[in-house]
């Protein structure tokens, strides 16, 4: 990566400047205190459900062995971004060095990346267990549960390999401003010095390629599940069915429709505004209602959470 001089500062570069939520002083702590909830509520959230899981051996299954690793990679996905912000709160200067911006956006992405893959194999985990229910026990193995559960970390992590070795050997000067709260390709892009549209193409579709794919295979697996429910006679058994797919689902729905919403279109037809909102829905209010809404939904959850915290 080299790095260039600008014409209104003769200082070099030494890192890119996270703008965030431009507003006062008083502004700046209010947000830093309503963030700073957020992220701790959060991490109770996600790290109760893990403990739950952990203890009660009742839910030692597949369904929760799942929710278990996708509420640990919720802790690290939001940890990936809000720590720093909390910090550009109380900052004056809101730099970051390019070494941290990469890194918050390999692992931003690559966490992102993983919980694409998470939310695929949790769908085909509900396919089995209402579609296929008397082969589900001999499918759904405790080999086979792991195994999912490495290949969604491992290739969540090798995904975004490219894009970011991509990103990190070009060349950026002028203006070292992002008006972001985190390193989002597309204005860390705006930034180089030579636009190269195969660059671009490269990243926006290695970008898209997991969240189509997998967003496909979730609703064929839904649609399956659909028609299996219809064929259901009695209505305590749809009701149980989709009580079993309804956490899920809304998990599903909060965050791909963020995301479509974010991604779905070019990044210069949003406002700076509307991205950075987006972007918190996602990748802030999504984990944070994740926990909520497995809880609320789930009875054995809720059983299991009652007896975890000794209510």
């Amino acid at each position: 990566m080299k790095i260039f001089q600008t014409p209104n500062n003769s200082s070099t570069i030494t890192g890119f400047i996270l703008l965030g939520f431009p507003c006062p002083g008083e502004g700046q702590i209010l947000l830093f205190v309503l963030f700073s909830a957020v992220y701790l509520l959060t991490l109770m959230g996600n790290a109760s459900i893990i403990c739950a899981v952990c203890w009660d051996l009742r839910l030692h299954t597949p369904m929760y062995i799942l929710l278990a690793n996708f509420s640990f990679l919720e802790i690290w996905y939001v940890t990936s971004t809000v720590p720093n912000m909390l910090a550009n709160f109380l900052s004056d200067t809101k730099v970051i060095s390019f070494s941290g911006c990469f890194l918050q956006f390999y692992f931003f992405f690559s966490l992102g990346c993983s919980e694409c893959f998470f939310l695929a194999v949790m769908a085909f985990d509900r396919y089995l267990a209402i579609c296929k229910p008397l082969h589900y026990p001999s499918i759904m193995t405790r080999h086979l549960c792991t195994n999912l559960v490495l290949v969604c970390w491992i290739l969540g992590f090798l995904w975004f390999l490219i894009p970011i070795i991509i990103t990190s050997q070009m060349s950026f000067c002028g203006s070292r401003i992002i008006d972001h709260f985190l390193c989002d390709p597309g204005p860390l892009l705006a930034l180089a010095c030579k636009k190269v549209a195969v660059i671009e193409l490269v990243i926006s579709t290695l970008s898209a390629v997991p969240v189509v794919i997998l967003l496909l295979f979730i609703m064929g697996s839904y649609a399956l599940i659909l028609k299996a429910v219809l064929k259901v006679p009695s209505a305590a058994g749809k009701r149980k069915a989709f009580n079993t797919c309804g956490s899920h689902l809304a998990v599903v729905s909060l965050f791909y429709g963020s995301v479509l919403v974010m991604y779905g279109s070019p990044t210069s037809e949003h406002e700076a505004g509307m991205q950075k909102i987006v972007t918190l829905f996602y990748s802030v209010l999504t984990p944070l209602l994740n926990p909520v809404i497995y809880s609320l939904r789930n009875k054995d959850m809720k059983k299991a959470l009652k007896r975890f915290l000794g209510t």
